[in-house]
């Protein structure tokens, strides 16, 4: 559905994005992950038209997007901020958004309801949208992008500001774009956002894709391990000794009253790992399994943690 090739665009002598190739196929959620000022936002007004690259190539639907407007009509774009009129209701704003679209008429009020009930505001249709809670105007103005059934929804950090259930409430949603169909690219600087609701996930720093894949494909690249800490009552020497006899184990420390452990999966093996500590007389009583993720993944990648 959306292909990006060789991506590149400077603000004057600043670098945004250089030489970014993507692909995103129907019904899959791709996240662009990085930290605010990597380049993500850049990257998705060129997809949407609002910059234009100087270099590269965009396709959408199989139609290249360079001097074509009604590629435009494929995308939905939400943008970082609410673009929200708040003294008029959440009808009012779709139905204006939707004229836009030359949507009129049945199907223009068809198309309200259906987007009011999608990001489940059926109830508060009437209500002006400066009523509204940070949550909601983030909902209504991700409606405000479905009402032309677009086939690319392309969101901009969609839950930055509000509140944990409502942030729950935007992530269900996106995954169940995915599910009918839609190709969606979600940009995020939330590694838990980026592991819950995409298929996959473009890591992407300083302008540059460093890295692509499922959570899985990137761990694995990776070759990261999980990470166990074991706290026993007696000799952690014996602890130890007594865990590197377990398969799977690949290395063995004892640190900070602890033992620390490196395994292919810790999970599998952490009961074998408690009867061989039982064997040797030793009584585990505290565990802490800690499993690759994606920003060990950065980590490793960028020698950073994810910046803010």
């Amino acid at each position: 559905m959306l292909v990006c090739e060789g991506l590149t665009h400077h603000f004057g002598s600043r670098v945004a994005v250089e030489e970014l190739s993507f692909r995103v196929r129907a019904g899959e959620v791709y996240g662009l992950l990085g930290p605010n000022g990597a380049g993500k936002t850049t990257t998705i007004k060129m997809i949407c038209g609002l910059l234009a690259p100087d270099r590269g190539s965009i396709t959408i639907g199989g139609i290249g997007t360079e001097g074509n407007l009604e590629v435009r009509r494929l995308v939905g774009y939400v943008p970082q901020d609410v673009a929200l009129y708040p003294d008029l209701t959440a009808r009012e704003n779709l139905a204006f958004l939707g004229r836009l679209y030359r949507l009129r008429g049945r199907e223009l009020a068809e198309r309200v309801d259906e987007a009011l009930e999608l990001i489940d505001l059926q109830s508060r249709g009437a209500d002006r949208v400066d009523s509204f809670s940070g949550g909601m105007k983030r909902r209504l103005n991700i409606a405000a992008g479905l009402l032309h059934h677009p086939e690319l929804l392309v969101l901009d950090e969609p839950t930055v500001g509000v509140d944990p259930q409502s942030r729950h409430a935007i992530l269900e949603h996106v995954q169940a774009f995915g599910r009918r169909g839609m190709a969606v690219v979600y940009t995020t600087h939330y590694m838990e956002e980026a592991e819950r609701a995409c298929d996959r996930v473009g890591i992407i720093d300083r302008g540059h894709l460093i890295a692509e894949g499922t959570r899985r494909e990137l761990v694995a690249k990776l070759g990261e391990k999980d990470r166990i800490e074991l706290g026993a009552d007696g000799d952690l020497g014996q602890l130890a000794a007594a865990c590197r006899t377990v398969s799977g184990v690949e290395a063995v420390s004892i640190a900070d009253g602890s033992v620390n452990l490196l395994a292919t999966d810790g999970r599998r093996i952490l009961p074998a790992m408690i009867e061989a500590a039982e064997r040797a007389g030793l009584a585990v009583n505290s565990v802490d399994v800690v499993e690759p993720d994606l920003e060990a993944v950065f980590l490793h990648l960028t020698g950073t943690a994810l910046r803010e």
